[in-house]
């Protein structure tokens, strides 16, 4: 197969760099040549525009910024769509908006042209160490034929579901680093404020269960991802803990947003009277106000 590969920037190039030392033959194009000249040294073929890189392709791959750089990419002038095969796949690995992912997928299979979405979670340094996960939406029979290339550049690949599900579980898990990020922060400036070294308050935290990840590999499997809310660790015993919080960020001048939301929304539980029920029964308000149940098997 011959690849084409747009969009070789920190991330891109070292995906691509992957592909070309598994012994594919690479297209390669970027907004800066200067960028894919590492490799364009090691044989890949320099394509002017987006269009010139697909044509003759079997498999299109890009990894650019965001929503706009991948629909201008694809659509717009001496974009992909105009220089693709019928027959031939596109592979999308931007973190993407799913509505233009299954957009541009409909516009493609007119053309004949299969597609699938498919961001990849380990950043850079996954990149250049093949690290990565690869989250696939699509068709598996799609997915099937193309695998060999992303298994050349990634040790996981992950069919999640059809077109756009790819994105849907990148940009939910990138949102889900990000809260975790803010909320460990929070609590962090709140510990040092209140009189404890950072190191020792870190080194607390890694051997706790924040550090062994128990609620997400333990507790919340055995609870709420079951719909069992017998009590582990009661809701009112949770609520006395986190205002225990709250009240120590007021005395010592340190703002808990997140930390204020969540007491909020247990408080709300108590006044239902699930005090007695596990903690997590509170987290089934959120449940309620997206009118979705998460629930395993």
């Amino acid at each position: 197969m011959r690849v084409a590969f747009i969009g070789v920037g920190k991330i891109g190039r070292p995906m691509a760099e992957q592909i070309a030392a598994a012994g594919f033959d690479l297209n390669v194009h970027d907004l800066s040549r200067d960028s894919a000249a590492p490799l364009l040294d090691a044989g890949a073929t320099w394509a002017g525009s987006p269009k010139e890189a697909a044509d003759g392709a079997d498999v299109v791959c890009t990894c650019v910024q965001g929503p706009p750089e991948m629909e201008g990419v694809v659509l717009g002038d001496h974009g992909i769509a105009s220089g693709i095969r019928p027959g031939a796949v596109y592979v999308d690995h931007t973190t993407n908006s799913p509505t233009l992912v299954r957009r541009v997928h409909d516009e493609l299979q007119a053309r004949g042209v299969d597609m699938l979405d498919a961001p990849v979670s380990g950043g850079m340094e996954g990149a250049q160490t093949r690290d990565l996960t690869v989250l696939v939406g699509g068709d598996a029979g799609v997915l099937d034929r193309v695998r060999p290339i992303l298994d050349a550049m990634a040790k996981n690949v992950v069919h999640v579901g059809p077109i756009g599900a790819g994105c849907v579980c990148k940009i939910a898990h990138n949102c889900a680093t990000f809260v975790r990020s803010m909320a460990l922060v929070e609590c962090l400036t709140l510990g040092v404020k209140a009189g404890v070294a950072p190191d020792v308050l870190l080194d607390a935290f890694g051997r706790g269960a924040l550090g062994t990840n128990l609620d997400l590999r333990v507790r919340l499997p055995a609870t709420l991802f079951s719909g069992d809310f017998e009590p582990r660790f009661t809701l009112s015993t949770a609520f006395k803990d986190i205002t225990l919080a709250t009240e120590l960020a007021e005395e010592v001048g340190v703002p808990v947003e997140l930390a204020e939301a969540c007491r909020a929304q247990m408080s709300e539980a108590l006044e239902r009277g699930l005090g007695d029920r596990d903690s997590s029964v509170a987290l089934t308000l959120q449940e309620e106000r997206a009118g979705v149940e998460v629930r395993l098997g």
